[in-house]
């Protein structure tokens, strides 16, 4: 998933419960447990993701990119999902 360079400034600052608090809204299932790893199940598409988590800690880039890109939202799901704020131009 690519986002623009003004999402991505919003987006490299969620933190780990930020993170999950969207997932939930969007549907998504709690599925496993293992230590701080935890497992994310959608029912409407059947996709699974794995979230490392450490409260209110940031992921680094490349993680973060590898977790948006198996969740799969794009810009609107962002937006709709109040991630990101709405840019003025």
């Amino acid at each position: 998933m690519k986002y623009s360079k003004e999402v991505w400034e919003q987006l490299k600052n969620i933190s780990a419960d930020n993170l999950i608090n969207a997932l939930k809204k969007d549907n998504w299932i709690s599925d496993s447990k293992s230590g701080a790893v935890l497992a994310y199940f959608n029912p409407t598409n059947h996709k699974r993701v794995t979230i490392h988590y450490h409260p209110r800690k940031t992921y680094g880039e490349k993680t973060l990119k590898l977790i948006l890109g198996s969740i799969g939202w794009d810009e609107e799901d962002l937006k709709r999902l109040k991630i990101m704020v709405l840019l003025q131009k």
